[in-house]
């Protein structure tokens, strides 16, 4: 386990499995995957599939990223229903429906995707720069507080770093949007938002969408263990976001705004 921390009981759960050529039959931990409903006003607004634990989170940071401008979130007192309700001032579900368009299985324009981000996201102008070789060391710091992966192999994660490396917070969900968005949550509710002077990790690739909420967020540099896509190159140049990813063995690929990265 990452930090000899054991997964949260919550999140993974043991099912039987059939191990082959041996054909022995044994248990084998997994993520848990459920739905939860988040709610604004007593409205149903969206179903994610996520792991739970840090719904409070996850559903905060949804709706910061979505321009929801969110007040507080609290799970009913009925923990069985899979639900959040949120307070957001100026909630307007019809602006909801329209930007739901810019997730990236949609069939809509990257040049409309982008407008669309525009819209919440100002272009980030951090004068935050960091050493190469602190944004080198950040996947295997997240690493470290992965716990639930440790036990399962099955789910994305997201971290928090400050300026020198410092691991402030880390999530763990199925849903690496989600991770994104725990993250953001508890950001939010501890009033550091916009992250001008702070790095976000993700464990895995990087989509549009993970930009994206990064850009809303206001933090200046995203770094990836994976590749990214080329619309998630062509919001980070547009919003003014630091995109590394490939990071790994020592190793870099800066795709926009290479000058905040010092070698």
């Amino acid at each position: 386990m990452g930090d000899g921390q054991e997964a949260p009981p919550y999140s993974t759960r043991t099912v039987d499995v059939w191990r082959l050529p041996a054909g022995d039959e044994s248990g084998d931990r997994v993520a848990v995957e459920e739905p939860l409903e988040i709610r604004i006003g007593g409205e149903p607004v969206a179903v994610t599939m996520r792991t739970p634990g840090h719904d409070e989170e996850l559903a905060l940071g949804f709706c910061v990223t979505e321009g929801l401008q969110p007040v507080a979130a609290r799970v009913p007192d009925d923990l069985a229903a899979n639900s959040v309700d949120v307070e957001a001032s100026g909630f307007d579900p019809e602006r909801l429906r329209r930007h739901f368009y810019t997730s990236s299985s949609c069939g809509v324009c990257g040049k409309g995707a982008i407008e669309a981000v525009e819209v919440t996201a100002p272009r980030i102008e951090s004068g935050l720069e960091i050493r190469h070789d602190v944004v080198a060391a950040l996947p295997a710091r997240l690493l470290e507080a992965q716990s639930a992966f440790m036990a399962t192999g099955g789910l994305h994660a997201t971290g928090l770093f400050g300026a020198a490396g410092e691991l402030l917070c880390a999530r763990e969900d199925v849903g690496r949007h989600n991770a994104m968005d725990k993250v953001v949550g508890w950001a939010f509710s501890a009033g550091l938002l916009p992250l001008s002077s702070h790095v976000l990790c993700v464990s895995g690739r990087l989509s549009f969408e993970l930009v994206q909420k990064a850009a809303v967020a206001g933090c200046p540099i995203l770094v990836a263990v994976g590749a990214p896509s080329s619309l998630a190159v062509e919001l980070a140049a547009d919003r003014g976001v630091t995109l590394c990813a490939w990071v790994r063995d020592g190793r870099a690929a800066v795709y926009t705004e290479p000058w905040r990265i010092r070698t």
